[in-house]
């Protein structure tokens, strides 16, 4: 390409005078928006066909300038490509670009067009693509959590309110709650993707065109669902944009509640479980321990992914229509979410087959902290025993558990029988911690076959997301 301080710019004709090149740096996105190469020239193709469509190409124009595209496509993935920030952004080089190789016929691809339609269409192209990515990671590490809780179907755990033991649930009922959280972050997804697939090339710069353009021509070829019904807004919204920000703020903000569980069940405290090797780091100076880097560093990047929202919706929310150069602003914080939440569920969905449970440890923490209490007090109420006289009752017989230091199945009937002559023999049953989840025998109860059948159903509506194929 031409020595960029040599460069005249498209738009020189009004100026008498060069941009300062402090000013030219400053205003430069060339740096970050060239990732959008790809969809920029598939954008520019799609253009031009529907140009000589309407007759204001020639077919032998539209096929000199999508030959020379698809060159420069080549020229960037092969990294021949020079960028110059002097041409401000990745639609200006590769418009340069496509002059150098083709001559004046160059210059006629952005008739009836504006970067401004042209980079709210490239943008929509770009998250069309990287909401496939995180729906098929997503999708990844959801099939992960059901091996999970298919393995785990019977193996018990605490379940707790307050970070206190509250009643035995099981370790692969656990796994669905967090399965279940993320089958709304793909919905939240598919909801983004709906709104991101309108197009808004054709807008122009804010008005529309002159020229008798086919804007549903292009969006055939480019694959939108609609086109932007008016041109102020088509080249101004960036709603599309927020919505995936939310939508990625939520699903970090699920995973790092599972970061916060799987950094408590590795510590020595819980024991529950290990996360393998690969996902773990040592420390320089202590040699015994393994820290969970990974889930820390995801919860902590959950912090940066709130921000970039916040800075997304400050952004635009005092900007007059239509496009203002503010909205240069947008896409840091959009590429930088997307790098950071497909690396997030790419380590967990990676991370997930290598967890090894441990059984014994999550049996006895569930055993003692009394968690079969809800179920002693539902067997008297089945006794005729009103709820708050049972609720009393089974308060007394921890108070008792606590100071002999003996868990509720550990006591004699006899001693049972202490706080109510309602309990019988049949008490056990009830008692245990195989007892107590088996007896939650429903639709989205903790019960072994409730699981399985929960985890098959799970797999059956996971089947049902498109954008995760």
């Amino acid at each position: 390409m031409s020595d960029e301080h040599s460069i005249d710019k498209p738009w020189a004709g009004r100026f008498t005078a060069p941009t300062d090149a402090f000013v030219e740096a400053f205003t430069a996105s060339v740096g970050f928006d060239k990732r959008l190469y790809r969809h920029d020239i598939a954008g520019s193709i799609a253009h031009a066909r529907m140009l000589a469509h309407v007759g204001v190409l020639s077919e032998e124009e539209c096929r000199q300038i999508v030959e020379g595209l698809e060159a420069i496509r080549g020229e960037i993935e092969r990294g021949e490509f020079t960028w110059s920030a002097a041409l401000e952004d990745v639609h200006m080089n590769i418009e340069a670009r496509l002059t150098e190789r083709i001559g004046e016929v160059g210059k006629k691809l952005h008739t009836g067009r504006s970067r401004n339609d042209q980079v709210a269409t490239d943008i929509r192209l770009y998250l069309r693509d990287e909401i496939r990515e995180l729906a098929r990671e997503l999708r990844r590490l959801q099939e992960g959590l059901l091996g999970l809780a298919e393995r785990e179907a019977e193996t018990i755990m605490p379940g707790f309110t307050h970070l206190q033991t509250a009643q035995p649930v099981t370790f692969g009922h656990h796994m669905l709650a967090w399965c279940e959280m993320l089958m709304r972050d793909q919905d939240r997804l598919r909801d983004a993707h709906r709104r991101v697939n309108v197009m808004p090339l054709g807008a122009a710069a804010l008005a529309g065109t002159t020229y008798p353009i086919d804007r549903e021509f292009t969006a055939r070829e480019l694959g939108f669902e609609a086109v932007c019904e008016n041109s102020l807004d088509a080249v101004s919204d960036r709603d599309f944009a927020i919505d995936l920000l939310a939508a990625c703020a939520t699903l970090m903000m699920h995973l790092s509640r599972f970061s916060e569980e799987l950094v408590l069940w590795s510590s020595a405290q819980f024991d529950f479980v290990d996360l393998g090797d690969r996902f773990c780091t040592g420390s320089s100076i202590m040699p015994q321990k393994k820290n969970p880097d990974v889930p820390e560093l995801v919860r902590g990047k959950t912090g940066r992914i709130y921000g970039h929202l916040t800075s997304l919706l400050t952004l635009m929310k005092s900007q007059p229509l239509a496009y203002n150069k503010d909205n240069q602003e947008d896409k840091e914080p959009l590429f930088d979410t997307l790098d950071n939440v497909k690396g997030c569920l790419r380590l967990f969905a990676d991370m997930m087959p290598q967890i090894e449970v441990r059984r014994e440890p999550m049996r006895e923490a569930a055993r003692r902290g009394f968690s079969t209490a809800t179920d002693l007090a539902d067997y008297l109420v089945r006794k005729g025993v009103p709820f708050r006289d049972a609720h009393e009752i089974v308060g007394k017989a921890v108070r008792h558990g606590l100071d002999t230091g003996r868990d509720l199945s550990e006591m004699s009937l006899e001693e049972l029988r202490r706080f109510s002559d309602a309990i019988d023999e049949d008490v056990y049953n009830v008692l245990t911690l195989e007892g107590s989840v088996a007896a939650r025998d429903h639709l989205g109860g903790t019960a072994p076959k409730q699981v399985r059948a929960a985890v098959e159903r799970a797999r059956q509506r996971l089947e049902d997301f498109p954008l995760a194929r």
